[in-house]
């Protein structure tokens, strides 16, 4: 993983009607914090209005200086989502995107009263998006493009400054990168991620996420090939020579999912939870 950028402001305006407000939960996972857009002056919409905390719930209400129609969340991790059950109750706001699966880390409280799929859309006189599905990082995960600006709002799917963790089950290394190529076809002038700044050369990052990804696939293989029958935690140390061995327990998660998508190639296979090439 790769250092976030700098600091965000609290409020930016990134263009008329798409304004960004970070919240105050910074760590070593969410860089600056989780990105709240909101997009519309009259009837606003809020994508991934964070996590549950009250000062940033109401800071989204007095920004917002309108009704707030919409509430959209590009998956139910648990600094994206958890907030939108809150500023429902005090807005009003319709619920919109896809529920919690029923496994790993996930905010089970956001229960959508419209589930989005693919390609469906909301359109205002202010602003129109449209949901893509994209799983990998989670399987419940959209992105969304604006596409009077043709920015694509990626939730985690691609972050500012940082790779994010593939966290198997419902973390999917091979729908990851489908995705990631799906993202790109869509030649979108910017990405609007859910950590760190707005993205203006979206092929050139998604095409380093592809190959840092398709790279650390090759040290796995690799690793598999010289250190036969070992765990996925006996393997980490020998894959992420370059990352920080404090965060070793969060790249075994991608490590596994690394391990599953070669499982899924016919190229290794798995006994008793030792992993061997095929």
């Amino acid at each position: 993983m790769t250092a976030f950028g700098p600091e965000l402001p609290a409020l930016t305006e990134l263009a008329p009607g798409v304004r960004r407000l970070v919240a105050p939960n910074p760590s070593m996972m969410t860089g600056p914090g989780t990105n709240t857009y909101l997009f519309g002056v009259d009837e606003v919409c809020v994508l991934d209005p964070g996590p549950a905390i009250a000062a940033h719930v109401s800071n989204i209400v007095q920004t917002a200086a309108a009704p707030i129609r919409w509430i959209i969340v590009t998956h139910t991790h648990p600094d994206h989502s958890p907030a939108a059950r809150l500023l429902a109750r005090d807005s009003g706001a319709e619920l919109l995107g896809i529920a919690a699966p029923g496994w790993g880390h996930q905010d089970k409280t956001f229960v959508p009263e419209r589930t989005l799929a693919d390609g469906d859309v909301l359109e205002t006189g202010e602003f129109r998006l449209e949901a893509i599905h994209t799983p990998g990082h989670a399987s419940n995960h959209l992105c969304f493009r604006h596409t009077g600006l043709d920015w694509l709002f990626t939730g985690d799917h691609v972050i500012d400054g940082s790779t994010v963790v593939i966290d198997p089950p419902d973390g999917n290394m091979a729908h990851y990168i489908e995705s990631l190529r799906r993202c790109r076809a869509l030649g979108c002038v910017a990405l609007a991620p859910g950590h760190g700044d707005i993205i203006h050369d979206p092929k050139r990052v998604i095409d380093w996420i592809i190959a840092h990804r398709l790279e650390r696939e090759a040290k796995v293989a690799a690793a598999v090939h010289e250190h036969p029958d070992r765990t996925p935690h006996e393997l980490v140390e020998h894959v992420y020579t370059d990352v920080d061995p404090k965060l070793h327990g969060w790249a075994e998660r991608s490590l596994r999912a690394h391990l599953l998508k070669l499982e899924g190639d016919g190229r290794a296979v798995a006994r008793d939870g030792r992993w061997a090439l095929r």
